[in-house]
């Protein structure tokens, strides 16, 4: 029997069930769940993760395996190292920034906040400042160019200006990649397509990580 969300919230330490929510809707969005209409209790397992082990699931009562990241805590990523120059063919013109993991374009997700790996970009694209780098999951800014896979370079800050794509924390667990908007005292984080709506929440209840600066798409 699939857990109810209030079982959810509990085994995850989450505050409310508003963040259960919104993962429920990324793992259907992302094929992994189903839920039955006009059912209690309806979500039903489609498919596992690659990285799933039966054999931590062999524990006693509700204990959830739980991929480690920064969910419900107050971080998104720690602020990395500084882009580090890289050896290349092209006699230093390339630099190693790291990749710190998902971003949500669509359903905010909790982005991991460990270097999963490095890529080499050209220095040009950075200019000044600390860069990291995240692969981007969900498809609201795709009248942005950015799409489904894409990897995008961040310049690590805290301040944006109207009409910046920004890497947003909301609430101190979510982060989404968005346009930054000011409505009056609030601000709204505007999506690039027109299936999703714009959010709007109070200046306290969002803070920027990082502004867009480029964008690598690998094509296959």
């Amino acid at each position: 029997m699939p857990p109810s969300f209030d079982e959810m919230k509990d085994a995850l330490d989450l505050a409310s069930k508003s963040g259960i929510h919104r993962l429920i809707t990324a793992l259907e969005e992302r094929g992994f769940i189903r839920r039955l209409p006009n059912r209690a209790r309806a979500l039903e397992v489609i498919k596992l993760p690659e990285a799933y082990n039966p054999s931590l699931q062999q524990r006693r009562g509700f204990s959830p395996s739980v991929i480690e990241g920064s969910l419900g805590k107050p971080q998104l990523v720690t602020p990395p190292a500084p882009a580090k120059p890289a050896p290349s063919a092209d006699n230093g013109n390339s630099v190693s920034v790291p990749v710190m993991g998902r971003i949500a374009a669509g359903v905010p997700i909790s982005a991991i906040q460990n270097n999963t790996h490095d890529i080499v970009v050209p220095a040009d694209m950075l200019g000044s400042g600390e860069h990291y780098a995240l692969e981007v999951k969900g498809d609201s800014m795709i009248e942005a160019g950015i799409f489904d896979g894409d990897t995008v370079i961040i310049r690590n800050g805290n301040t944006a200006n109207p009409g910046d794509i920004v890497v947003a924390l909301v609430d101190d667990e979510e982060a989404t990649l968005k346009r930054f908007r000011r409505k009056g005292a609030s601000i709204a984080l505007e999506a690039a397509n027109p299936a999703y709506e714009t959010r709007i929440f109070g200046p306290d209840r969002v803070k920027v990580q990082g502004k867009l600066v480029g964008l690598i798409r690998r094509y296959h």
